[in-house]
C-alpha cells in the first residue's frame, strides 16, 4: 500500500524557522525543491483523508472484501462494461450515419452565436467548481476530484465553453445519463467531513448546477438535443463507461492509496445494502437509475412548463462570434 502522506507531516517542514538559519544557503535550496517532491505531491493528493471517519478509507476499508471476491466482481463488471460500450457504439454509429445522409444537425446558423446567459452560466459554474477545487487543495483531498460528479462538472464546463459541434453533441448526450450521482448526492448528502466555511454550501450548489446546465442547454436547442425517449443506446453507453471507470481507475487508485473513492473499497455507513455484496446491489440499482434517470429529466423538462419558463430568464441577447 502507498498510504504514507500522513507520516510526512510528522517531520519538520523545509521552510521552518528551526531549519532556516541553522543551515547554509546550499542546504536551503534542496529543501525548497523538496516542496515539490513526490511525497508532498502525494500529500496534496490524499494526505488529508482521515481513515477514522467511517467509509473514508484506511486498511480496514480496503480489506472489507476478500481479494478473490474483488477480483471476480471486477472481471465480471469490466467485461459487462466493455460489451455495453461496444454494442451501444455500434448502434449509435448506425443511427448517426443514417441521419447524416438526410440532414446535418450540427450545421446550424446559431452555431456562430453565443448567448450572454450561456457565458454567465459558464462563469458561475467555473467559480463554483474553482471553489470546490480550492477546498480540495486546502484539505489535501485532491483525489476526490476523480469522483463522477466532479468529472461531470468538468464535462459541463467544456460544453458551455465549446462552440457547437458534433463532439459537443456526443458529450451532451453522455452526461445526460450520468446525472444520477447528483440526485443521490442531494438525497443522501455526505457532508460530515466538510468543515471549512461555505464548504457545505458549495457542495449543494455544485450538485444543483449539474441539473441547471443540461436543462439550459436543452432549452437552447440546436445540437443540444436529446435522443428519442425510445432510444436507450446512449444510456447504455454511459452505463458501460461508468462500469469501466469505477472498476478500473477508481478501484485501482483506491486500493493503492486506501481512499474509498465513490465507495469502491467499502460501503457507505448509510448504504441500505451494507454487506459483502453491496457492489453487486449497487451495480444493479445504479444501472436502472442510469438507464431511466436521464430519460426522466428529459420527460420532466418537456412536460413541466416551469422548466422552460425559468430557463428563459437566462436567454439574454446573444452576441456574434467571428
Amino acid at each position: 500500500m502507498l498510504r504514507q502522506p500522513a507520516s510526512l507531516l510528522a517531520g519538520v517542514p523545509p521552510w521552518s524557522d528551526l531549519l532556516r538559519d541553522s543551515e547554509g544557503e546550499q542546504e536551503r535550496q534542496p529543501r525548497a525543491m523538496a516542496r515539490y517532491s513526490l511525497g508532498n505531491l502525494l500529500d496534496w493528493l490524499y494526505g488529508g483523508v482521515d481513515p477514522s471517519f467511517a467509509g473514508n478509507g484506511g486498511p480496514e476499508c480496503a480489506a472489507f472484501l476478500t481479494p478473490q471476491q474483488r477480483l471476480l466482481e471486477s472481471l465480471v463488471f469490466l467485461t459487462v462494461g466493455v460489451l455495453e460500450i461496444l454494442v451501444s457504439l455500434r448502434m449509435i454509429r448506425r443511427q448517426l450515419h443514417s441521419r447524416e445522409e438526410g440532414n446535418h444537425p450540427a450545421q446550424q446558423p446559431q452555431a456562430k452565436q453565443e448567448s450572454l446567459g450561456k457565458n454567465l452560466l459558464l462563469v458561475a459554474l467555473c467559480l463554483t467548481f474553482g471553489l470546490e477545487v480550492g477546498f480540495k487543495f486546502a484539505t489535501r483531498t485532491v483525489i476526490y476530484l476523480l469522483n463522477p460528479c466532479h468529472v461531470v462538472t468538468m464535462l459541463q464546463i467544456f460544453l458551455l465553453a465549446c462552440p457547437p459541434c458534433r463532439g459537443a453533441m456526443v458529450l451532451f448526450r453522455l452526461q445526460m445519463h450520468m446525472l444520477n450521482g447528483a440526485l443521490l448526492a442531494l438525497l443522501f448528502p455526505v457532508v460530515n467531513t466538510r468543515l471549512l466555511p461555505f464548504e457545505v454550501e458549495i457542495y449543494y450548489i455544485q450538485h444543483v448546477m449539474l441539473y441547471v446546465v443540461p436543462i439550459y442547454l436543452l432549452r437552447k436547442g440546436g445540437i443540444y438535443t436529446a435522443e428519442p425517449l425510445s432510444n436507450f443506446w446512449w444510456a447504455l453507453l454511459s452505463t458501460g463507461m461508468m462500469f469501466v471507470y469505477h472498476f478500473s481507475i477508481l478501484q485501482i487508485l483506491g486500493l493503492v492509496t486506501e481512499v474509498n473513492l465513490n465507495n469502491m473499497l467499502c460501503p457507505a455507513i448509510s448504504d441500505p445494502f451494507y454487506g459483502p455484496w453491496y457492489r453487486i446491489w449497487a451495480s444493479g440499482h445504479q444501472t436502472i437509475m442510469t438507464m431511466a434517470h436521464g430519460k426522466l429529466v428529459i420527460l420532466f423538462y418537456s412536460a413541466v412548463p416551469i422548466f422552460k419558463y425559468s430557463v428563459d430568464l437566462l436567454r439574454l441577447p446573444s452576441k456574434k462570434i467571428d
